[in-house]
């Protein structure tokens, strides 16, 4: 069942990256996503940057549309679907790529007083990428990196991870699949949780689009823990 939500507001983040805001907010967890339906144009599912927030990322016909709304334009949304992420431990790394960051933000926000210390560790290709928000406000600390070196230190988020991952108790990713299959490398798979990505159609566990081996993304994640994405990833 959908619910109609007015654009309460829009900006742009980034590069060919814009937040949209609504009106009414979801009850949700971090790592939950919803489906957007434009009449005559299409469905596509995001991630929840907070319970009243997208961020979109603009790749094709159904993201160049929504980044015609204005303010007061309606979308018809449906869900919180899926498994959202789960705090575990004292100590938490947010490992972010580029358009990966809504759910870890997400994450952060939500648990910012649950944890003793929440470090984000975020690459993108250069600082024209990078969607900032306020995420400094939720977390300890903040490392960048770009692929250029234009912003913060020149590398990948998975270089920072391999160097300190002694220090965290539990490691947050999402983003492109060969970082998710770097993080889950320099993890060994273990305390680690992966928001995986796969093309939906139905966002229920019903048209099988979205599988990853034995699971359905939208179902049975888009979060997993490292161990069930071992030789799936």
């Amino acid at each position: 069942m959908y619910s109609v939500v007015e654009v309460r507001e829009t900006w742009e983040v980034a590069r060919e990256i814009r937040a949209f805001r609504f009106h009414k907010g979801f009850d949700f967890k971090a790592g939950q996503f919803v489906m957007v339906w434009l009449p005559r144009i299409g469905e596509k599912p995001f991630s929840l940057a907070w319970k009243d927030m997208i961020i979109v990322k603009k790749v094709g016909p159904f993201t160049s549309r929504l980044f015609e709304l204005k303010e007061g334009d309606r979308l018809w949304i449906r869900g919180p679907y899926g498994r959202g992420f789960e705090p575990v431990g004292k100590r938490a790394a947010l490992v972010g790529g580029g358009i990966g960051i809504p759910p870890l933000y997400a994450f952060a926000r939500a648990y910012k007083n649950r944890f003793d210390e929440i470090t984000m560790i975020y690459g993108a290709r250069s600082k024209e990428d990078l969607v900032p928000l306020d995420v400094r406000n939720y977390v300890n600390e903040v490392v960048i990196t770009t692929d250029d070196g234009s912003a913060g230190r020149k590398g990948f988020p998975t270089d920072v991870l391999a160097e300190r991952k002694k220090n965290f108790g539990q490691v947050y990713a999402c983003g492109p699949e060969p970082m998710l299959k770097a993080v889950l490398q320099v993890m060994n798979y273990q305390n680690v949780q992966i928001s995986a990505e796969r093309y939906m159609k139905c966002g229920i566990g019903v048209c099988g689009s979205c599988n990853l081996g034995k699971y359905l993304v939208c179902r049975d994640g888009p979060v997993f823990d490292g161990f069930q994405l071992r030789g799936l990833l």
